[in-house]
């Protein structure tokens, strides 16, 4: 039998005594009513809505197209038929969804300050009417940026209005729902950048029938909640789930307990305060009728690993293989490897394989694994060689999550309510348009089959809603990163997108300094790379709490996928000791810090981690007019470089490494290379 809202189960007793079922009012605009769905009397998502609750309910859809919330708006709710036939509906329950086009450049820019206080009023007269109504009233629906008028107000006013909407629900006491979150990921299913279709209307009755029953199918928690986990140590752990409304759920660890009870949207999160490391706890979460337990619980350090296809790159595949899984074998070196269900090759997908990523399940279920030989082979190299270096070092249980996918560019693992707010038109045709690869679009199509088909996880936003919002914010200390091989067509374009997924990445895991270290593309020879390399350097300077290990000594002429990934594991390792665990190590190669002339067509150079530099270093360029460079000698002494160039008298600018497939030698004694940079001479 269905769990259900106290209310809603006094309201069914009431009914059932009578012999009546409960009455539910869906008051809206054209969604609710049903535009451009077929047969909406038995598709429209009142009329799923209908057939989701059975027949102790009866649903009625008062949904007028076109219709405002504003009652000085361009067609005011409260003046239309329908608003006349709910209230003489008498519901039980009113489900309101308006709103949409109140983002009308007509309505909201006039009348934004009467919303809040005609949306009581709506809701005031059915209560006038019943004052035992059950009053649920949902956020906006998205709108697509293809909309005419997505970029001249309605983004903004859309994300004003929520605001308004969640306002009114603290006002009124309403239950408040989302038909937003439903349809985030989804935006295939609303084919006219409004209206959803058959199947994202049965999303949003979904939606409004688990809030109406309170029915979410009792406690769950992401399926990275299992035996064998590693749970972040040293701060204030934060646990959330799912679980029926109303439900007191109970979390257990150690000597800690804390509680919590589920609201109308089934949510529910308890915070714990920090735990030490340890290797064997148990995690329990229990409500009244259920309870999970979860054995052999490690807490220590737990870090995501992502990217394309060189974090995805496996360790069997790489030169230190055979020396590397000598080592493998460690219990408190977990890992857990989400692959996908196909892979983005140079094939033809199946219609089974479409349809799987068209629903965005395109990861396999995994589980949780103590590092050994078998999974350690099929693991990302990168990563392991992090995870083992962080093993080594700070010697307390480590867990490595890993989704990378190959191919994949920035723009996919970003939220996609980031990009549309930053970069909108990225969504608008978006297997044509200049915003990804050319080689990305031919992927897309040999996979994909005709434009507009079917899905891809090269869609921008699509990685996130299936390979980062599946982990319900498990909470991580930080994440490694190798990618922009799929970016390095418009560095310009990368620098706003790679800035977006930092930005969203620490707004899902509430953490505005959660640390980013990124790997450098290595050498190769593709045009534009040197310059990529050296905005991925200023990034990682500009950004607070983002770093970067560099790899262009490890690249190979004609080869995307360099073999020997245990430095860059390692690099990546020294920069997390350093700058996160502070440890005292020199966690970088030389950086320039300043430039100077000091004589006709010399330049000093001052540099950073200098001990033991390359004493002649190759790769070095100078230029008096910008992107007009000439070879130049150089020569180390102490901290400083001095390069000459006897066909540059007076020296503004020196670069080094910004050949796609660099051959400079620029190390210190620790043998960490130097950047590719470009520095100008003050």
């Amino acid at each position: 039998m269905n769990r259900i809202t106290l209310l809603a189960a006094a309201i069914l007793c009431t009914i059932c005594a009578c012999a009546e079922s409960i009455k539910v009012a869906c008051v809206g605009n054209s969604i609710t009513e049903g535009m451009r769905i077929e047969n909406p009397a038995e598709n429209a998502y009142p009329a799923q809505l209908g057939q989701l609750l059975g027949d102790a309910y009866q649903v009625g859809n008062f949904g007028k197209s076109g219709a405002t919330l504003l009652r000085k708006g361009h067609m005011p709710y409260n003046k239309q038929p329908q608003y006349a036939d709910a209230l003489a509906f008498n519901p039980d329950i009113l489900l309101i969804h308006l709103g949409v086009n109140d983002t009308d450049p007509r309505n909201w820019p006039n009348y934004d300050d009467e919303f809040i206080r005609d949306y009581i009023e709506l809701i005031n007269s059915f209560k006038e009417q019943n004052p035992a109504v059950r009053v649920i009233i949902a956020k906006l629906s998205p709108i697509g940026t293809a909309h005419r008028r997505f970029k001249t107000g309605t983004r903004d006013w859309r994300y004003q209005i929520n605001d308004a909407i969640e306002a009114v629900a603290t006002i009124t006491g309403a239950e408040l729902i989302d038909f937003g979150t439903p349809l985030v990921d989804y935006r295939n299913l609303i084919p006219d950048t409004l209206h959803p279709n058959i199947e994202g209307a049965g999303k949003l009755a979904y939606t409004a029938a688990r809030a109406i029953t309170g029915n979410y199918g009792g406690l769950r928690l992401p399926e990275i909640y299992q035996d064998g986990m590693i749970l972040q140590r040293n701060k204030p752990l934060t646990i959330k789930g799912s679980a029926n409304a109303g439900d007191k759920v109970t979390v257990k660890i150690g000597k800690q307990k804390a509680t919590a009870i589920a609201n109308n949207r089934g949510e529910w999160s308890v915070t714990l305060n920090p735990l030490k490391a340890s290797k064997k706890e148990t995690l329990t979460i229990s409500t009244n009728d259920t309870t999970l337990k979860f054995q052999d619980v490690a807490i220590g350090e737990v870090w995501l690993a992502s990217g394309q296809s060189n974090m995805e790159f496996q360790l069997r595949r790489s030169t230190t293989f055979g020396e590397d899984t000598i080592r493998a074998t460690d219990p408190q070196l977990r890992l857990y490897n989400v692959r996908p269900r196909t892979h983005t090759d140079r094939v033809a997908w199946t219609e089974e394989e479409k349809d799987s990523v068209d629903r965005l399940m395109y990861f396999r279920p995994t589980k949780w694994q103590k590092a050994d030989a078998s999974n350690a082979s099929d693991f990302s190299a990168v990563a392991w060689n992090f995870g083992r270096m962080l093993r080594d070092s700070l010697n307390i249980p480590v867990g490595i999550i890993c989704n990378a996918v190959g191919g994949s560019g920035t723009e996919a693992w970003v939220d996609p309510e980031a990009l549309e707010r930053n970069v909108p038109d990225i969504f608008i045709n978006w297997r044509t348009n200049d915003y990804l690869q050319d080689w990305v679009k031919g992927q897309i199509g040999r996979n994909c089959g005709k434009e507009g088909e079917h899905r891809h996880p090269y869609e921008p936003g699509y990685l996130f809603g299936a390979g980062i919002r599946p982990l319900g914010s498990y909470p991580i200390a930080g994440a490694i990163w190798y990618q922009g091989e799929s970016n390095a067509h418009n560095i310009e374009l990368h620098e706003q997108i790679f800035r977006l997924l930092v930005n969203s990445w620490r707004e899902y895991w509430s953490n505005d300094s959660l640390p980013i270290l990124t790997t450098q593309l290595s050498s190769l020879e593709r045009p534009s790379w040197a310059t990529f390399r050296d905005s991925q350097r200023r990034l990682a300077l500009e950004i607070p709490g983002v770093e970067m290990a560099v790899s262009s000594d490890h690249g190979a002429h004609g080869d995307v996928h360099p073999r020997n990934k245990r430095p860059i594991g390692r690099r990546l390792g020294l920069l997390a000791l350093n700058r996160v665990y502070g440890h005292d190590i020199t966690a970088e190669g030389p950086v320039a810090i300043s430039a100077k002339q000091t004589a006709p067509g010399e330049v000093t150079i001052k540099m950073a981690n200098a001990d033991g530099m390359t004493q002649n270093p190759t790769a070095f360029e100078v230029a008096e007019f910008d992107r007009y460079f000439f070879p130049a000698n150089a020569t180390v002494k102490g901290d400083e470089i001095i390069v000459k160039c006897n066909e540059i008298s007076n020296p503004k600018y020196v670069r080094y490494g910004w050949q796609p497939y660099t051959d400079g030698n620029l190390t210190n004694s620790k043998g960490l290379p130097a950047s590719t940079f470009k520095i100008k001479v003050q």
